[in-house]
C-alpha cells in the first residue's frame, strides 16, 4: 500500500512554500501539489509542516486517497500510475487538447495531408459544439448523431469527418485508459451507437480527348501579372495530363535529386505510408512537357525541382491556385461553372483514355497512375520496369495531341441494326471465320476469303450441320471479320432460315 506525507519542496520568491502531498510506493516517491500555501510560521525548524488549517485539510486528503486506493490491487502499479489515478479522480478531459495533440503527431509523422483532413474534422465538431473545448463526456451518442445529421448534405465529409474523430477518440481510450489497472479515465464510448454514412460516389471527372484538345489550345486569357493564375493551372494541368495523372502534391514537392537521366523518381504522397514499396514509380518525361519544365524550374542552389514553393507556402495553397487557374481557363472558353475542371479532372481523364481508347487493362492503367492494383506484398520487393508505364503514357499523349481521334466515350453509338449493316459490308479481300454451333457444340469452322455477304458464308457452313439436327430446330452462326475485328451473332431454323 502507499503512504503519503504533507510536506513541502521549494521555496517561492514571494517566501511562501507550496504544499504537497508525497506518495511513496514501491520505494519510489511522487508528488501531488495541493492548493495550500505556508510561510516559515506555519513549518517547524527541521521544514515540516505545522499549520493546523493545512494540516487538517491534508489529512482529509490524505483519507480520501486511501479510500480510492483500497479499491484498487495496486501492487503492480509504479508510483506515477498511482500519482495518475488519485489526480484523475472524476475530472473529465478535454477531448479537443487531445485532439490536437493527436494532430501534431500525425505531422511530426510526415502525415500533413491527412493531419488536415483531421484537424477539418475537429474544427467542424467544435463549431457544432460552440465550443473550442469539447470535452469527452461530450461526446455522447446522441450528439455525435445530431453532429453527423448537419453533414448529411456534403458528399464525402459525412464519412470522413466522423470517422477521423472516432480514429482519435479510439487513440485516446488506448492512451488514457488502463484497463488492466481499472484507471478509466474515459468514460464515455458512443460509437456502439453511431452509425457513419457512407460518402457519395465521386463523380466521374473525365473529360474527352476532343475537350482537352479545345482546353489546351485556348488562349491564355489577359491578365495584368507577369505569372497569371490561368496560366499556372494551364501548365500545371499538362504535367498531370503528360505524366501519368501525377498528383498535384506531388509536383510541388519534386526535389531536384528525384529527376534525372529524363526520368523522374518519387514516391506518391498519399498512399506512401500505407504501402510496402512506399508507392514509388518512376516516370520519364516527354519531350512536349520540357518546355514546361524548363519554364518553372527553380534556380540552382534551390533543392526542390520546380520554383512553385516560391509563390505557394504549402502544397494546399498550389493545389487551390492550381484549380483556381485551370477554371479561370475553363471559364474564358465558355464552361459553366457546374462543368469547369480541376486538378483531378485531368487524372482521370488519362485513366481513362488509357482504358478506353488506348486498349489499356485495369491493371495497366492502375500501375501507370502508381496504385497498388492488388499486389502490395510483390511491389515491396522487387526491381519494378516501369517503362510499359511510359509506354502507355506515350500512347495517351499521341492520341490527345497528335490525332484528331474522336472519344468512344463521345462518338455515334450505332444501333443494333446498323452494327449488322455495317458488318455485313464486307469484300472478297477480307479475311472471314465462320463457326456454327447446335446446343452449345460446334459443328464446324473455317477461315476464308471470297465472300461478299453474310448469307454465302452461313451457306457455307450450313454443310457442316447434321442431318440428324431436328427440323425447325434453332442453330447459331458465330461470324467474324478477322481483318476488322468485328463479330455477329446469327440464328436460323431449320428448315426455314437453311
Amino acid at each position: 500500500m502507499a503512504t503519503f506525507k504533507t510536506c513541502i519542496r521549494k521555496q517561492r520568491k514571494d517566501g511562501f512554500y507550496p504544499i504537497y502531498i508525497m506518495v511513496v510506493h514501491q520505494t519510489k516517491a511522487a508528488y501531488i501539489r495541493t492548493d495550500k500555501l505556508v510561510d516559515n510560521k506555519g513549518l517547524t525548524k527541521s521544514k515540516e509542516v505545522k499549520d493546523p488549517f493545512v494540516l487538517n485539510y491534508c489529512t482529509g486528503l490524505i483519507s480520501e486517497y486511501v479510500e480510492r486506493l483500497n479499491r484498487k490491487d495496486i501492487r503492480n502499479w509504479s508510483v506515477n500510475e498511482v500519482r495518475d489515478f488519485l489526480l484523475s479522480g472524476d475530472e473529465d478531459i478535454s477531448f479537443s487538447d487531445y485532439a490536437r495533440k493527436h494532430n501534431d503527431r500525425m505531422i511530426d509523422a510526415g502525415q500533413e495531408r491527412n493531419a488536415r483532413n483531421y484537424e477539418l474534422a475537429y474544427q467542424h465538431l467544435e463549431r457544432f459544439a460552440g465550443t473550442k473545448n469539447v470535452m469527452f463526456s461530450h461526446l455522447t451518442s446522441t450528439f455525435v448523431n445530431n453532429w453527423i445529421e448537419t453533414l448529411n448534405t456534403t458528399h464525402r465529409a459525412k464519412e470522413m469527418y466522423p470517422i477521423c474523430i472516432r480514429q482519435i477518440f479510439k487513440s485516446a481510450q488506448v492512451e488514457l485508459n488502463d484497463y488492466d489497472n481499472g484507471i478509466i479515465r474515459i468514460k464515455t464510448n458512443p460509437w456502439a451507437k453511431v452509425k457513419i454514412p457512407t460518402a457519395d460516389k465521386a463523380e466521374k471527372l473525365a473529360i474527352t480527348p476532343e475537350a482537352c484538345r479545345t482546353f489546351f489550345s485556348a488562349p491564355i486569357p489577359e491578365s495584368k501579372l507577369k505569372s497569371p493564375i490561368s496560366e499556372l493551372g494551364r501548365d500545371v494541368a499538362m504535367m498531370i495530363l503528360c505524366l501519368a495523372g501525377i498528383n498535384t502534391v506531388d509536383i510541388y514537392n519534386l526535389q531536384k535529386k528525384n529527376y534525372y537521366d529524363g526520368i523522374i523518381h518519387y514516391k506518391r504522397a498519399k498512399t506512401t505510408k500505407f504501402r510496402a514499396d512506399d508507392a514509388y514509380i518512376e516516370m520519364r518525361v516527354p519531350p512536349i512537357l520540357l518546355p514546361i519544365f524548363n519554364k518553372y524550374l527553380a534556380e540552382e542552389e534551390d533543392n526542390f525541382l520546380f520554383n512553385f514553393h516560391k509563390r505557394h507556402t504549402t502544397t494546399d495553397s498550389f493545389g487551390a491556385n492550381v484549380n483556381a487557374g485551370i477554371k479561370r481557363l475553363c471559364e474564358s472558353i465558355g464552361i459553366q461553372k457546374e462543368e469547369q475542371y480541376c486538378g483531378y479532372t485531368f487524372r482521370h481523364t488519362w485513366g481513362t483514355i488509357a482504358q478506353n481508347d488506348c486498349k489499356a487493362t485495369i491493371s495497366e492503367v492502375a500501375f501507370a497512375m502508381n496504385h497498388s492494383a492488388g499486389h502490395r506484398v510483390t511491389r515491396g520487393y522487387i526491381k519494378i520496369d516501369f517503362s510499359p508505364a511510359w509506354e502507355l503514357n506515350e500512347k495517351v499523349i499521341d492520341l490527345v495531341f497528335f490525332t484528331e481521334k474522336i472519344s468512344k466515350r463521345e462518338g455515334h453509338h450505332e444501333t443494333e441494326t446498323e452494327r449488322e449493316k455495317a458488318f455485313e459490308r464486307f469484300s472478297k479481300k477480307y479475311m472471314i471465320k465462320g463457326s456454327v454451333f447446335y446446343k452449345g457444340k460446334l459443328l464446324g469452322e473455317f477461315e476464308d476469303i471470297g465472300f461478299n455477304n453474310v448469307d454465302e458464308v452461313i451457306a457455307k457452313l450450313v454443310s457442316f450441320v447434321p442431318d440428324d439436327v431436328p427440323e425447325r430446330a434453332m442453330v447459331q452462326f458465330r461470324i467474324e471479320n478477322v481483318d476488322k475485328s468485328q463479330t455477329a451473332i446469327y440464328e436460323r431454323m431449320k428448315g426455314k432460315g437453311f
